[in-house]
């Protein structure tokens, strides 16, 4: 019988994360590079139809967070969905799970200092933005090598400087489209939603070819399920957390959107870094322009932060059962796998060099990267969801504290999305290379599986925690 128990009282990790931690921590990981600066690429590829693809990759991010919940909830282990894939679908599902989704979280710490770098040069643009790259890897790794309540309480902080922001940018982009104000009183009104080529300028096509992008910024809010095995009240506090994050992110994501598009010409967005730092300028605030900009660099900084922290946790889950070094599985006297973190923090230092030598390329090819690796995590987890409920008898599934909506149609719906975002991505230049490197990577993975485990063979079977 299949086991999976990577329990906190067993492990020693500690149960420190309260239920605004988690709150914010999941939300921190989504309010990102993803929204402050992907969001342009993707406007230039849709137009004002880009508030469509929100809301759609919205509904399955849902989804996919409710789906993982449900399990989270019946079982909450720190080693999350990879655990879950080992139990109900196998052992090679729960290594190419966990060693994919460590993959993923190094590449979105590339991403992160990647666009820190490129905030900064707004400042300092005669300092080379690898040094902003590798002084934010340094930083953030530390800050994850103190206990995890100290780490959610500078996560909860980043988190918060973002929600603030977003919410002060809403509300103020959403008095100049009103009322006018710093326009001489003369309301804006959303006629730039459809007056530049219509709601899709680039006709349907151009919509679903900014869903991978759209996707990938949605993409890190899976990581609530890693934060399981470290809450205090995991019962409680994850349902809570799941449920309050989707409506905010759909109104932070397509309420910032929307006033961006109402504010200017979808067609001159983008053209001068940040959105969100060119509205401010545009309605003559250079001064809150400032502070956004500030506020942009601790988003990627928190991100950055959350992926050190996750890419730890799944190290150190992969070195307990086996599948990583064993020194990889021992903890601080505070409950941190230590050297699980330095490890994930010295692969990050990769993206440093990748800033060094192509810093003008660098986040492109870190997002079309992350969103293949990220969606094919999303795509594992429900499956293992469907495999989960199979594997429950009525009466078990009548038991289950927080359940899935419209299961199985839900699960199915989301997994045939994802699906076809993997297909257009065929369609982009820049996610052409992701569909090139992500299936050689796997590749990658799946030789290790059996190399290590004809190396298991000759020692004690042990079964993924």
């Amino acid at each position: 019988e299949r086991r999976s128990l990577l329990q906190t009282e067993q492990t020693g990790l500690k149960r420190h994360l309260k239920a605004r931690h988690i709150r914010l921590m999941a939300l921190g990981s989504t309010i990102g590079v993803g929204l402050f600066l992907g969001s342009a690429s993707a406007i230039q590829i849709a137009g004002p139809s880009i508030l469509l693809g929100y809301l759609l990759a919205g509904i399955v991010a849902f989804i996919v967070l409710r789906t993982l919940g449900e399990m989270a909830v019946h079982e909450p282990v720190a080693g999350s969905f990879a655990a879950y894939a080992n139990t109900y679908v196998g052992p090679l599902a729960g290594y190419m799970v966990g060693w994919g989704y460590w993959t993923y979280w190094i590449v979105v710490g590339i991403a992160e200092v990647t666009a820190v770098g490129i905030y900064m040069g707004i400042w300092f643009p005669e300092t080379p933005q690898w040094i902003w790259a590798l002084s934010s890897i340094v930083m953030m790794g530390l800050i994850n090598l103190i206990a995890v309540k100290v780490f959610g309480e500078f996560e909860f902080w980043f988190a918060l400087i973002k929600v603030v922001a977003i919410v002060a940018m809403i509300a103020l982009g959403g008095s100049v489209i009103l009322f006018g104000f710093t326009n001489d009183w003369q309301p804006i009104g959303l006629s730039n939603l459809w007056q530049h080529g219509g709601f899709f300028p680039n006709g349907i096509s151009g919509m679903l070819l900014s869903l991978q992008m759209v996707l990938f910024a949605y993409v890190g809010i899976e990581m609530i399920g890693l934060s399981a095995g470290e809450a205090e009240n995991p019962k409680k506090t994850i349902p809570m957390a799941i449920d309050s994050l989707a409506w905010r992110i759909l109104i932070f994501y397509m309420g910032a959107i929307l006033v961006i598009l109402a504010l200017f010409p979808w067609n001159e967005v983008g053209q001068q870094g940040s959105p969100f730092v060119v509205m401010f300028e545009r309605i003559g605030l250079r001064e809150a322009a400032g502070l956004i900009n500030f506020v942009v660099i601790t988003a990627a900084l928190s991100s950055c932060n959350a992926g050190i922290f996750s890419g730890g946790r799944l190290l150190y889950a992969l070195s307990i059962n086996g599948y990583a070094p064993a020194p990889f599985a021992k903890l601080s006297q505070y409950g941190v796998p230590h050297r699980a973190v330095i490890a994930t923090v010295a692969v990050c230092m990769s993206g440093v060099v990748l800033n060094y030598f192509v810093p003008d390329k660098a986040f492109q090819y870190m997002m079309a990267a992350v969103t293949f690796v990220g969606l094919m995590v999303w795509i594992a987890i429900l499956f293992t969801q469907i495999q989960f409920r199979r594997s429950l008898s009525q009466a078990q599934v009548a038991e289950l504290g927080y359940r899935t909506p419209w299961w199985p149609y839900s699960s199915w719906f989301a997994l045939a999305f994802i699906f076809l975002v993997v297909v257009l991505m065929g369609f982009h230049e820049d996610a052409q290379m992701a569909l090139i490197l992500g299936p050689c990577l796997l590749g990658v993975y799946l030789v290790m599986f059996y190399v290590v485990g004809l190396h298991r063979k000759t020692k004690t079977s042990r079964e993924f925690k």
